[in-house]
């Protein structure tokens, strides 16, 4: 009798441990849908409606599909696990930024990738910018668009690391990509149109902040680069090379105010009708260039230009 007791209590126990699993049990690939419900399973058939419902079904390291086209979050989205967040080709899977950035992530250790995405403001609602990041994790934009925000489309602070390929960011009021005290940033095949400034790398603090940026289109705004630190052990280095920046008032600026080092390295690249196609400013600040550039129709320029050969 007692080892019929304690066999029905381990079978008791066995199945509750596997009801918790079943209830617990994640997706590797969650769904969204225009007509979707949230009560749902964010399965295929059952798909989701906005993205913190999907973020709560999917895996880490999972994918979430917008299947068709529609706005998919009600107020900033945070992003606390590995996860792919991707529209489907030929729909506008959209991210509004509502009193705050669209999205924000402050985890570490997260990898991240957003394809496919819109990423825009909804009108009078206390936007601030596009991405939002401060933990130290990797980020991947690819194929998206970005624009209109009334501060900066992509900002990273701290060690965070970003790529962003063959992505338009345009007509934000603040910078396209801005980078803080240690972060470092790789544009590959992005359009800055008509935004604020282009690209900013920026140290606060003894770091290294770091951006590449090639095969790019920096058209319009104020700044085109802009490397500058402002305390001394601040390094930041922006390298360009097979770009075009146009139409701006600084394109290439390096800048050390206070203390710090500064470099601006620019090659294979066109830089013209700007009105200072280079600006150096500080003893800590260089705009080096390899020799190969393209510097023409542009109004004048304000500092020293370093040459450096080819190796």
């Amino acid at each position: 009798m007692i080892r019929r007791t304690v066999l029905r209590s381990a079978f008791a126990f066995a199945a509750t441990l596997l009801l918790s699993d079943t209830a617990q049990a994640q997706l590797f690939r969650a769904y969204l849908a225009s007509d979707g419900n949230d009560a749902n399973a964010c399965t295929l058939v059952a798909p989701c409606r906005l993205l913190p419902a999907a973020l709560t079904a999917v895996a880490s390291g999972g994918e979430i599909w917008m299947l068709d086209s529609a706005n998919y979050n009600t107020a900033t989205v945070t992003i606390g696990k590995s996860v792919s967040i991707l529209a489907i080709p030929g729909a506008v899977g959209s991210v509004v930024a509502l009193g705050g950035p669209a999205i924000n992530i402050t985890a570490a250790s997260l990898t991240i990738a957003l394809r496919n995405l819109v990423i825009v403001p909804f009108p009078a609602s206390g936007a601030t910018d596009g991405v939002y990041m401060t933990g130290a994790s990797a980020l991947t934009i690819e194929g998206s668009l970005i624009a209109n925000l009334p501060g900066t489309a992509v900002r990273v602070f701290g060690t965070g690391k970003i790529e962003i390929a063959n992505t338009i960011i345009r007509n934000n009021l603040g910078y396209g990509v801005w980078l803080e005290d240690g972060a470092s940033a790789d544009l590959s095949g992005v359009k800055l149109l008509n935004n604020g400034h282009g690209v900013l790398a920026f140290s606060n603090s003894a770091t290294t902040t770091t951006a590449t940026v090639s095969d790019t289109i920096i058209s319009g705004g104020g700044v085109g680069v802009f490397s500058d630190t402002t305390i001394a052990g601040g390094v930041t280095r922006i390298f360009v090379t097979r770009c075009t920046i146009q139409n701006t008032t600084n394109a290439l600026d390096s800048e050390t105010l206070g203390a710090g080092t500064a470099l601006v390295a620019v090659s294979n690249s066109m830089i013209t009708n700007n009105n200072l196609a280079w600006a150096q400013f500080g003893t800590g600040s260089v705009v080096r260039t390899l020799g190969n550039n393209h510097l023409t129709d542009n109004i004048t320029s304000f500092g020293t230009l370093t040459p450096a050969s080819l190796q």
